[in-house]
């Protein structure tokens, strides 16, 4: 393969650096990003899914990150509407926790940082048992508040990032392995290994940025760059593990438990027809790859559960569960909690071409954590491009007035073959990209191949023409949530059809 130049070659494929991808292709920078395994394979599928200023942040006064956490809330919810919605979460007063009072005014500085909001202000609930949210918790939890947050489907964020990067020019690699980097005639040589046709080939960079998440120092360490730097950011590994359960709740509303180590569980209804609950914070050591729950997280988060709820579940209930590591700043905390999940941008600058690491953040700041790194990138290879992330649909959320059932209605008179459970997922997954799907589609016997369940042939040649799917699970973790309905030949189908586009 030739070598080819790129003005910032980015190294990552989760939200950080599906993020920067776009941000960097939309203001004109030629873009390549390059991922070791499939888009969103690491830490960003296994988020709780919030899109959330982090209430909890509050009490360790972290008020920057709060304010700009629900400034970026509200612009996901304008921007990404087909991927990112409100909801309502209970908090029960009761137990050991917090006193009303002390919580009533942390709602109340929420909601001044969050400003003007499309989302409901909180209220106060003084008898739980009135309310159908309130049947399922145990007698002793009496009051209440419900505030309203977001929620949004980490994976496809990470994957209409890169879809959008992709649009504005960038180069998408996944399943490419970046093995070095060496400073060399004005630029980076960046090595890189293709897993899929194993060759080895390099491409040169102006810039390059590290958004390789929990695997940030390894990377360094593995190029030989700068590992030994003193004033390199510290960093803790933690995992954070979910358990899924079938349905346990009639209602919408989630429910958010505050733990007596300051750590906070949140029940959240989860695919239709599960709960999800999570997440634990635990130290992490080893190949990030290898996360799982372990007994004493599952035993952690059951009874977390269980102090709150009448009906008790038990590890072994649990259907499906999953683990991601977190690269946090160390600040020398004993408390995990008690750690900032702000980012860390960090420009190595004692070497002689510009290498950005991106340390630590979050899900909900993603947008402004790239727009941050790009703006960094930008000023030392000295182009002059400007920020557009705040103001433009993510690709997908271009539909009119950005309301999702507004959407679906026209949809529906638009496909009125289209079975609804299916036109919803399209929708939710999609957004307008969904007519790309179905072009030229007039019935469901042109969607071509039924794979059972509401999977087509259609659907999966988009994911493989247009997203980067190769494999199942590519299609049933990552560009969607399947992989928790589909029977095993359902599964199988759809590796069937998929191996015959691929080929």
């Amino acid at each position: 393969m030739s070598v080819s130049h790129y003005d910032l070659c980015v190294v990552g494929g989760g939200i950080n650096g599906a993020g920067i991808a776009r941000d960097a292709a939309g203001r004109g920078l030629s873009v390549i990003l390059v991922e070791g395994d499939d888009l969103a394979s690491g830490t960003s599928s296994a988020s709780t899914k919030l899109i959330h200023g982090g209430l909890r942040y509050l009490e360790h006064m972290n008020f920057r990150l709060v304010r700009e956490s629900l400034r970026e809330r509200e612009t996901l919810l304008r921007t990404a509407p087909h991927l990112v919605r409100g909801m309502d979460f209970v908090l029960p007063m009761g137990g050991s926790g917090h006193p009303a009072w002390k919580v009533k005014l942390g709602l109340k500085l929420y909601s001044w940082f969050a400003g003007k909001t499309r989302l409901p202000r909180f209220r106060s609930v003084q008898n739980l048992a009135g309310e159908a949210f309130g049947l399922p918790l145990r007698p002793e939890y009496k009051r209440g508040f419900v505030y309203s947050d977001g929620w949004g489907d980490d994976t496809r964020l990470v994957i209409l990032n890169a879809v959008d990067a992709a649009e504005n020019g960038a180069d998408i690699r996944t399943r490419t392995i970046c093995t070095g980097l060496k400073a060399e005639s004005g630029n980076w040589v960046v090595s890189l290994h293709d897993r899929n046709s194993q060759n080895n080939y390099s491409i040169h960079a102006s810039a390059v940025i590290n958004a390789t998440g929990p695997w940030a120092r390894r990377f360094l360490e593995g190029t030989g760059l700068d590992e030994n730097d003193p004033d390199l950011p510290k960093v803790r590994l933690v995992q954070g593990s979910h358990i899924i359960l079938p349905r346990q709740h009639k209602g919408e509303e989630s429910y958010i438990l505050p733990q007596p180590d300051g750590r906070v569980v949140f029940v959240i209804p989860y695919e239709r027809d599960f709960t999800l609950v999570g997440t634990t914070e635990v130290d992490f050591a080893g190949d990030p790859k290898d996360a799982m729950a372990s007994e004493d997280e599952m035993a952690y988060l059951c009874a977390a559960y269980n102090k709150t709820f009448k009906a008790p579940v038990l590890p072994e209930d649990a259907i499906f569960t999953f683990s991601g590591v977190r690269a946090l700043v160390d600040q020398d905390k004993k408390s995990v909690s008690a750690i900032s999940r702000d980012c860390r941008i960090y420009h190595h600058k004692r070497l002689s071409k510009p290498l950005i690491s991106v340390f630590g953040g979050k899900l909900t700041t993603y947008r402004a954590q790239a727009e941050r790194v790009v703006d960094l990138a930008v000023d030392l290879i000295k182009v002059v491009a400007d920020p557009w992330t705040a103001d433009q649909p993510l690709t997908g959320g271009e539909f009119d007035g950005g309301d999702l059932g507004a959407f679906i209605s026209r949809q529906k008179a638009r496909y009125p073959w289209l079975p609804e459970v299916l036109l919803k997922r399209y929708a939710q997954a999609y957004g307008a990209r969904m007519d790309m799907v179905l072009d030229g589609v007039d019935s469901l016997s042109g969607l071509g191949i039924y794979c059972g369940q509401h999977v087509y042939e259609a659907e999966l040649r988009y994911l493989v023409t247009h997203e980067w799917a190769q494999t199942e699970d590519d299609v049933l973790w990552r560009r969607s949530k399947l992989g928790l309905q589909v029977t095993d030949e359902t599964a199988e189908n759809i590796a069937s059809t998929l191996s015959s586009i691929v080929a």
